[in-house]
């Protein structure tokens, strides 16, 4: 496989499907920036290929996002795709809803994600070229059980995804957001519950390098999950309703 890209920089890049992307895209022939807060964890990714660099970096830091994207701009050049992919996963309900825990996730999950997109817009609009790939979920589609901090963070991002697009098409820059349901990674690993479709990062990073080459504005997968999750997210509150409460786990 050639891509189509010669640098790309993706955010939570050390583990899960960030670390299966920058290895397969590595592979290809792209110089990836990959970046996380876990500083060996980096190095221990970009030491597995010469074209992997790693730029440790907490994205919740505007000012330190706009320095590592200069940084990475100045090793490698411009930035020709830009997945933004570092989130949390903090499985939360009624019974233990704090606010501040909600802040945490949509501050990672959704702030990681406008502080990119910040610093990048007048980069690629300037240019007149990019791709802006917005990491978000199915579970942004519909409020799920136990979700009450994650989906609403996701599905701030799929809406984002969804302005950005008109305006930055008329730029030349691509749009797209990609919505992973359940891929086996060190996030979904605390989860105690069925995970049905779950796929391998591997795979799932083959799903999204798909995408992207296509210039796909959803990147959905698998499909079956995804094919369940749309069909709730366009039942009425109260089917919705009833079908959600027999998916929430009895109090004992």
């Amino acid at each position: 496989m050639t891509a189509p890209w010669k640098t790309v920089w993706i955010t939570g890049g050390g583990t899960g499907i960030g670390r299966e992307v920058a290895l397969q895209l590595a592979s290809a022939g792209c110089q990836v920036a990959v970046s996380a807060r876990t500083v060996t964890t980096l190095d221990a990714l970009a030491s597995l290929h010469a074209n992997i660099h790693a730029f440790p970096l907490d994205v919740t830091d505007a000012s330190a996002t706009r320095v590592a994207i200069d940084a990475i701009e100045a090793k490698l050049g411009p930035i020709d795709l830009a997945i933004l992919n570092a989130g949390t996963w903090d499985p939360m309900g009624a019974s233990d809803y704090t606010a501040e825990r909600a802040a945490q996730s949509m501050l990672v999950n959704y702030g990681g994600i406008t502080n990119g997109v910040e610093a990048l817009i007048p980069r690629f609009t300037g240019r007149r070229a990019g791709h802006l790939a917005l990491v978000a979920s199915v579970a942004g589609y519909r409020g799920l059980a136990q979700a009450a901090a994650y989906a609403p963070s996701k599905a701030a991002v799929i809406s984002l995804a969804e302005v950005l697009q008109p305006d930055l098409a008329r730029s030349g820059v691509s749009v797209s957001v990609i919505n992973p349901g359940f891929v086996a990674t060190p996030m979904t690993s605390v989860n105690k519950f069925p995970m049905p479709f779950i796929m391998q990062p591997v795979d799932a990073a083959r799903a999204v390098i798909r995408g992207l080459e296509k210039s796909k504005f959803e990147i959905a997968f698998p499909w079956q999950l995804v094919a369940m999750m749309k069909l709730l997210r366009v039942l009425p509150y109260g089917a919705f309703f009833w079908l959600s409460s027999r998916m929430t786990p009895k109090k004992s």
